[in-house]
């Protein structure tokens, strides 16, 4: 099976990005700069959402980009933690069931094949807003509340701040996601933003923050000068930067993973 340690792209591929959200599955073909060759396809995430469930639907969303635009690449974009392109967890789609999850390989064989790299989808879309330069850090404001790191343009571990403890017992993603926007309202959910910013830049010591997701554009006060909104679309433009030298960690594996099966040993 095609996997992520495939060679990088060399500036001619047509790569099928896909962008897994809590409440949208999205994708199109871009070019190795993150031009789009292709419209954008969406559909509804299911809910609840089982992993076989998930590979149909997905399958079906981007069979016709595949049968037009024949992509020669193939990047994902995924709600939770993702190693050597398996899922380890997946708290707004389900619960233990996707835990080793090949899910990039078993999208790939529906799709003919392509060669596939798979991770969180805050750190694909941090490839498209990144400047390269320092330490950026990335936070998604949609159904949860993603985070990724870089330095220099590199790709760092994953942190899962979204299920750490920031106000009370409440994670960020209880204080800031989706639902607690809905039940706090945009008034109080954006100060409870803007307290979060100021916590991650002194956790982080950030030199930029980039903030992405569908509720990034809900934000009404004032940010800071090294912080910045990023388009809802970087999700899927990031896909061409996964596969550029500098985007994928190789020691960021879990030995004996079986590639056939999805499950850890």
């Amino acid at each position: 099976m095609a996997t992520g340690k495939a060679a990088a792209a060399s500036g001619d591929e047509r790569i099928l990005a896909i962008d897994v959200g809590g409440t949208g599955l999205k994708a199109a073909v871009v070019d190795a700069k993150g031009t789009l060759k292709s419209e954008r396809v969406r559909v509804a995430t299911p809910h609840p959402c089982a992993p076989e469930q998930l590979v149909d639907t997905l399958a079906a969303l981007v069979q016709p980009l595949v049968g037009t635009h024949h992509p020669t690449l193939m990047s994902i974009g995924f709600p939770g933690v993702v190693r050597e392109n398996c899922v380890l967890t997946a708290p707004n789609l389900g619960g233990k069931e996707w835990y080793g999850f090949a899910l990039a390989d078993k999208l790939t064989a529906r799709v003919g094949g392509l060669p596939v790299r798979m991770i969180n989808d805050a750190e694909m879309q941090g490839f498209a807003a990144i400047e390269g330069h320092g330490i950026e850090l990335v936070l998604t404001l949609g159904t949860g509340a993603g985070t990724a790191l870089f330095r220099d343009g590199e790709l760092m571990p994953h942190l899962e701040l979204a299920h750490h403890p920031v106000s009370k017992s409440r994670t960020y993603d209880e204080y800031i996601g989706n639902a607690a926007r809905e039940k706090a309202g945009n008034k109080r959910w954006n100060r409870r933003v803007e307290k979060v910013i100021g916590i991650l830049a002194a956790l982080v010591n950030y030199d930029r923050l980039w903030i992405g997701g569908g509720n990034a554009a809900r934000l009404t006060f004032k940010l800071p000068p090294n912080v910045a909104v990023v388009p809802n679309a970087a999700g899927i433009v990031g896909g061409a930067k996964l596969w550029q030298p500098k985007s994928v960690r190789e020691t960021r594996q879990l030995p004996q993973a079986n590639r056939e099966t999805g499950a850890f040993r």
